[in-house]
């Protein structure tokens, strides 16, 4: 799973809502999609270290 932040707002497969800025856990299937659509971006103020660029690692190193 990847924790990413949504630029766009986003119905997951379920049929959850979510609003742009939005922390989500996706699978890595996902996240090629979401970023295909531009639903997150590969950098500008996302998660991580506050260098500006969205961090979509893993959210944990458990196997």
């Amino acid at each position: 799973m990847v924790l990413v932040q949504l630029v766009q707002g986003w119905t997951d497969g379920a049929g959850v809502n979510h609003a742009a800025g939005e922390m989500v856990d996706v699978d890595a299937v996902t996240l090629a999609q979401l970023q295909a659509e531009g639903i997150v971006g590969e950098s500008g103020g996302g998660a991580g270290g506050g260098d500006g660029k969205e961090w979509v690692g893993p959210t944990s190193t458990n196997p």
